[in-house]
């Protein structure tokens, strides 16, 4: 590579317990009795709605796959999260590379959310030992044992711990799987180099997780529900520390991708909700669906009646369900994480509302209809 690269083993990298948070867990999570305090008629009359169309995905055992934004996770919503999966009503979850970390901290410490604009400043934004450390850690384990990016992290806060294997054992795994499975070869080999840098010894390595009953992707594990990690290189704080695998979190991360395109191709009659997500949420879905309908298609058949509702606080006047998508020179247009979900088939709606209010209402609708 001809260009400079920054060297990370250069960094001061600090505890995480030296940090400042801005979110404690346990007092600022939000119990699901809580009522919704600024939602319309109209609001609750959708949400209605897209409950019963949840029921009956669940009674005709199509998916119901909530893809979300780190703030769902911020806002102290995993309670809610949790009892939406663990009470069946949800059966995928999907967030972005910082909701992972922000439901990983909370497990861990019981606190997240530090000071962007105070930290940068200091140059220390993102540079803690622990998340960078594990996180990582918990990836490139994951990737040598095949496991999805969420996966992955919701293994290591369920068991308190990973479990390290021998390095003589991976360098035999290698050379013995290079022609078979070279992705896991090349993470064997990935993941002793590792174990040898930072003198990582085998066996069980326990990481007591004291707030582990908050964490949806240890939630999600045990229950045996996918919760799907889609991150970007280079946007995540975990990327700050030197243990950085862009190997591993590539091997991990399809892994999460193919099992969201999975569900997605259980959507037929099935809910899909995109909360708070601009970006990531939109741009997998619409990826997943094309390469579904792609082998429908070769079987004679197609997902069509598909429910979607999209949730955000921008507002928008535009009614997506009756009018489509709006002419470029309307300002609707480039609402990306409504223009892509219209162009998805289906029923779509749009909701403009708080995501503690959307999902605290959906989840007392689930059980009240």
């Amino acid at each position: 590579m001809p260009y400079l690269k920054f060297n990370r083993d250069q960094l001061l990298i600090k505890k995480l317990s030296e940090r400042g948070n801005k979110v404690n867990i346990v007092s600022d999570s939000i119990p699901v009795t809580l009522k919704p305090s600024s939602l319309s008629d109209e609001s609750i009359s959708l949400i209605e709605k897209t409950a019963h169309r949840i029921k009956s995905a669940r009674k005709s055992n199509s998916s119901v796959i909530m893809a979300f934004g780190a703030h769902t996770i911020k806002n102290g919503m995993s309670p809610t999260l949790i009892a939406l999966l663990e009470e069946g009503w949800v059966t995928h979850l999907a967030t972005n590379g910082a909701g992972i970390i922000h439901d990983w901290e909370f497990a861990f410490q019981g606190k997240s959310s530090e000071d962007v604009k105070k930290n940068v400043d200091k140059g220390q934004f993102g540079i803690w030992e622990e998340t960078g450390f594990y996180i990582n850690l918990a990836i490139v384990v994951g990737a040598y044992e095949g496991s999805g990016y969420g996966e992955s992290i919701g293994k290591m806060i369920s068991r308190e711990g990973l479990q390290i294997p021998e390095i003589s054992e991976l360098k035999d795994f290698a050379v013995n799987n290079i022609s078979e499975s070279p992705d896991q070869a090349a993470s064997a080999i990935d993941l002793s180099g590792i174990l040898q840098k930072y003198r990582i010894n085998s066996g069980f390595l326990r990481l007591p997780h004291p707030f582990k009953k908050y964490s949806v992707q240890a939630a999600a594990f045990e229950s045996g529900i996918p919760f799907t990690g889609h991150p970007m290189i280079g946007q995540d704080i975990i990327y700050c520390h030197p243990m950085n695998s862009g190997a591993a979190i590539g091997r991990t991360a399809i892994n999460d991708f193919l099992s969201f395109a999975a569900s997605v191709s259980n959507l037929e009659n099935g809910v899909y909700l995109s909360v708070g997500s601009a970006v990531m949420s939109p741009m997998i879905f619409e990826k997943s669906l094309s390469m579904v309908q792609n082998i429908k298609i070769q079987q004679n058949k197609h997902i069509d009646n598909h429910y979607m509702l999209v949730v955000d606080l921008a507002k928008s006047d535009w009614d997506w369900q009756m009018n489509g998508e709006p002419p470029v020179d309307n300002p609707a247009y480039y609402l990306r994480f409504c223009k892509t979900f219209s162009r998805m088939g289906g029923e779509m709606h749009y909701l403009t509302a708080d995501n503690r209010d959307f999902l605290l209402a959906l989840y007392q609708k689930l059980n009240e209809i």
